[in-house]
C-alpha cells in the first residue's frame, strides 16, 4: 500500500433472519445461526488480506453490528467499533465521503453495511456506473484510495474464490 493511501473495506452484513422480531422493526433482524458460523470462517480466512484496521464503522442495525463484531473478533481487532448513520440502508452513497476524506494517511477503515448501498458505494469509489459483481451477504470488497484515485485490492464473496480484478 502506498504511503498516504487509505485502505477501505466494504463489507455487506451476513445473512439475517427473514422474520422480524415481534413488536420490533426490520432494524432488529439478527444474523442466522448458520450465517454467524460461516461468516466467522470467511473472515478468518481473509484476516491476513484484510490486515488490522484503525477503525470499524457499522450501520446501527442489529445484523450489521453483529457482522462487524464477528469481523472484529476474527481479526483480533480491539479498537473502536462505531455505529454510523451514513451506513444506514436508506442513506445516499456519498454520505460516507466525509468520513473517508477525513481519514489519516495509511489508515485502514472497515465499513459494514447493507445492499444496495455497499454495491453502489464500491461503484462510486471506483468511478464505475455499476459494480460488475454481485455483493452477496458477507462479501468483502477491499479498495485503496490514494487522493482521487481508487483501485480494487480484492473482491471476496463467501464460499467463492477471492478475485483481484472484477
Amino acid at each position: 500500500m502506498n504511503l498516504g493511501a487509505v485502505k477501505v473495506l466494504l463489507v455487506r452484513h451476513a445473512d439475517a433472519d427473514a422474520d422480524i422480531p415481534e413488536g420490533l422493526g426490520d432494524e432488529a433482524r439478527a444474523l442466522t445461526s448458520k450465517a454467524r458460523l460461516s461468516i466467522a470462517a470467511h473472515f478468518a480466512a481473509l484476516a491476513e488480506r484484510i490486515g488490522m484496521p484503525r477503525l470499524v464503522l457499522t450501520s446501527p442495525l442489529v445484523r450489521a453490528v453483529q457482522t462487524a463484531s464477528i469481523l472484529s473478533f476474527s481479526l483480533g481487532y480491539e479498537g473502536p467499533l462505531r455505529a454510523h448513520r451514513s451506513l444506514l440502508p436508506d442513506m445516499p452513497v456519498g454520505a460516507i465521503d466525509g468520513v473517508l476524506n477525513e481519514a489519516n494517511a495509511a489508515d485502514s477503515i472497515i465499513l459494514v453495511g447493507h445492499n444496495p448501498s455497499m454495491t453502489a458505494m464500491a461503484a462510486h469509489l471506483l468511478g464505475m456506473q455499476n459494480f460488475p459483481k454481485p455483493v452477496n451477504p458477507g462479501t468483502v470488497i477491499a479498495l485503496e484510495r490514494d487522493g482521487a484515485a481508487t483501485r480494487l485490492l480484492f473482491y471476496a464473496p463467501p464460499g467463492q474464490q477471492v478475485l483481484e480484478t472484477v
